[in-house]
């Protein structure tokens, strides 16, 4: 053959081989850093993959602290794509570094500016709410009635020594939605009556557990009577048929769950995709599957008159809500309310548990057979077992809470926070130990 045919054929082959290069740059993996289930984060993989067949979706599935090391970690170029995580705070510690890209471009125009007062979509356009989320209590009706418990309402009814043994909660440091949960019920009540609460709440759990899957999945097995959890959990095992209720107690919030573009990432233009699906109207459709049974951020009248009859309306749920959550106070002391609740809480769960069972005890025989001895020493109880060891002064002392923020590698500032944990955690355990010595000194006087 004449080398024109060779010199046009390969010509030819040439452009086919940019094209198809063209189109693998086109096409590619989106990943995905998140710290959601897989019953959600598989449908929406699934859905997208069919509906942008060249683009492939990994998921990395994180909790919301891990996630955010490990963004921090990577350089630029190796970094994931995107960002999806129910905590705002989060997204605000990843904003204020420097780490994410503006997606306002990628915002669905129907979605409204704000959910009570919350905005929806960061006003920067640095990262959109995807869905919608409140914070309440999750039981399980047939362990509660076996073990005839009332159902609560109020998340000050689990101090109530009827409760003791039988609810379950996980740690802020282990999960974001629990941060976001503790984070609520302070800003609802105070620093100080907030953390008594909790502390008290903590006594009388069965177990502080590792992640926040734990609480609900023990809920719905009935492990646990009743959980401390993020509205998605309680709903989803409601609607998919497990004997379980949620409430919404007056102390609570509607915040966004968000969904952000990494800055430096691998595959931004893919993602900027990824992250207008999942806020179009076929995106929002999908949390209405009962195993996910989120929140659109969508208005119901948006989504075609799709959306159950008995599904909750966030948008109502945040009129009558009482906290106004503050997202830059939550960034501002996220690591010493962390580290507060293991040193304290977590840690020390045992302890406290034990403190809080003599405290009921000692209460419960008082009441039969009150005297000002009993009642003294019980008082001395409940302060050491339920007044938290950093008061609201200190908790909003900018310097204080620079430590906690401080840059990993200062050595001192690290110096300082181990020697205040390590202080904290000796302490919970005197003050528990103490307690429970008072609590069953106030016992005997009853007896």
């Amino acid at each position: 053959m004449p080398y024109s045919f060779f010199k046009r054929r390969a010509v030819a082959l040439s452009f086919s081989l940019a094209a198809c290069m063209a189109g693998a740059a086109q096409a590619g993996t989106v990943t995905v850093v998140t710290s959601f289930p897989k019953e959600l984060t598989q449908a929406y993989k699934v859905a997208f993959e069919k509906a942008n067949p060249g683009i492939k979706l990994e998921i990395l599935n994180k909790s919301t602290v891990q996630g955010i090391s490990y963004v921090r970690e990577l350089p630029v170029g190796q970094r994931p794509d995107i960002f999806w995580a129910s905590a705002p705070d989060a997204f605000e510690v990843l904003a204020g570094q420097k780490l994410l890209e503006n997606v306002a471009a990628q915002a669905n125009k129907a979605v409204p500016e704000k959910v009570g007062n919350y905005p929806i979509n960061n006003p920067q356009g640095l990262y959109l709410g995807q869905a919608l989320a409140g914070y309440g209590l999750m039981w399980n009706t047939r362990y509660m009635a076996a073990n005839k418990l009332p159902a609560p309402a109020q998340w000050s009814d689990l101090m109530k020594p009827v409760y003791f043994g039988h609810a379950a909660m996980s740690a802020p440091s282990r999960s974001g939605t629990t941060h976001l949960t503790v984070e609520t019920l302070l800003q609802g009540e105070g620093w100080d009556k907030g953390w008594n609460q909790l502390l008290q709440i903590s006594g009388n759990s069965a177990a502080i557990t590792e992640r926040s899957f734990g609480v609900p999945d023990g809920v719905n097995n009935g492990q646990f009577g009743i959980g401390l959890v993020i509205d998605f959990f309680g709903l989803a095992g409601k609607f998919s048929g497990f004997p379980v209720e949620f409430v919404y107690p007056d102390v609570t919030a509607v915040v966004p769950a968000n969904i952000g573009l990494i800055s430096g990432s691998k595959n931004p233009e893919e993602a900027r995709k990824f992250i207008a699906y999942s806020v179009s109207t076929e995106g929002q459709l999908l949390l209405l599957d009962p195993k996910i049974s989120r929140l659109p951020v969508l208005p119901p009248s948006a989504l075609g008159g799709k959306v159950p009859a008995s599904y909750p309306n966030p948008f109502e749920i945040a009129k009558r809500a009482k906290v106004h959550f503050d997202s830059d106070l939550s960034e501002a002391r996220y690591n010493v309310v962390s580290s507060m609740f293991d040193q304290t809480i977590t840690f020390r769960h045992k302890e406290l548990k034990a403190a809080t069972k003599a405290i009921h005890e000692a209460s419960a025989a008082l009441a039969k057979k009150p005297n000002a001895q009993g009642q003294a020493l019980l008082k001395q109880a409940r302060d050491l077992a339920f007044t938290p060891l950093v008061g609201a002064s200190l908790a909003s002392d900018k310097d204080f809470l620079a430590l906690f923020t401080a840059n990993k590698k200062d050595a001192a500032s690290n110096k300082q926070v181990t020697g205040l944990e390590d202080r904290w955690n000796s302490q919970a355990r005197d003050h528990y130990e103490r307690a429970r010595g008072f609590a069953e000194q106030a016992l005997a006087t009853a007896r």
